[in-house]
């Protein structure tokens, strides 16, 4: 049985691209396809490419803007609140200096009105140990008068009352 040739045995043995006949018709393909591609590629893949990068630095652009005014709005508010605050501590401090006034208003009053209390207990206190002074002065000079009395009659002798008088008088001046 004889056997015929193929062709793989009449090209020859080795890869077909390295065939240096088939060199012209490989470059032709190669450019083909080199062009379809770059064809695609301008018109399909890079429009779209360029799209999604256009939207995300459109996107990046609004969420930085808006981070800035965001940042001015919590720049006013802070400014606001510590404003606010600086008012709520200033209000505090006139309630604080207007209570204090009040109750050293309040104080000064109960304490004149004490003084003026303990002033009139004093002068009637004041009358009232005059008035036992004098009694017991009084007292103490008919005491005296009575007692001379009674010791020039012990002793016998006679003495006139206004003498007994003038004489406790004079003693009791010092």
């Amino acid at each position: 049985m004889a056997t015929e040739p193929t062709g793989a045995e009449d090209a020859g043995v080795g890869l077909p691209q390295l065939d240096f006949s088939t060199f012209p018709n490989q470059i032709f393909w190669l450019l083909v396809t080199l062009v379809v591609i770059y064809l695609i590629l301008s018109r399909v893949a890079l429009p779209r490419i360029a799209s999604v990068l256009a939207e995300r630095q459109d996107t990046i652009t609004n969420d930085i803007a808006a981070a800035e005014e965001l940042k001015l709005k919590a720049e006013e508010a802070e400014a606001a609140y510590d404003k606010a605050l600086a008012d709520a501590r200033a209000e505090a401090q006139r309630i604080i200096g207007e209570a204090k006034a009040e109750m050293q208003a309040d104080l000064d009053l109960a304490s004149q009105k004490a003084d003026a209390e303990i002033a009139a207990q004093l002068a009637e206190s004041e009358g009232k140990i005059a008035e036992i002074r004098d009694g017991a002065i009084a007292a103490i000079r008919d005491v005296s008068k009575d007692t001379a009395g009674e010791i020039v009659q012990a002793l016998g002798a006679s003495a006139d009352a206004k003498a007994i008088e003038a004489a406790v008088a004079a003693r009791i001046k010092g």
